[in-house]
């Protein structure tokens, strides 16, 4: 067995959690403006909208450009 580390392996590791975290971002983003979630605290209707975008972005754009960037 070698010590090396296959570097593939922690790329894709790093993909999913940015997917993850983009996922759990989105989701708290959602809600947060249904407003139906008695743990959550009240924070103004705007926040939960920047939530969702910057989730919708993690999820799905972010990964796109660490794709690219490794590529090289």
């Amino acid at each position: 067995m070698s010590a090396e580390r296959d570097p593939a392996a922690a790329r894709f590791a790093v993909l999913q959690l940015v997917r993850l975290s983009g996922a759990a971002l989105l989701l708290l983003g959602v809600l947060l403006l249904s407003g139906k979630v008695p743990w959550l605290p009240r924070l103004p209707e705007a926040v939960g909208y920047v939530l969702v975008a910057v989730g919708i972005a993690e999820f799905f754009i972010v990964p796109l450009f660490l794709t690219r960037r490794w590529r090289s």
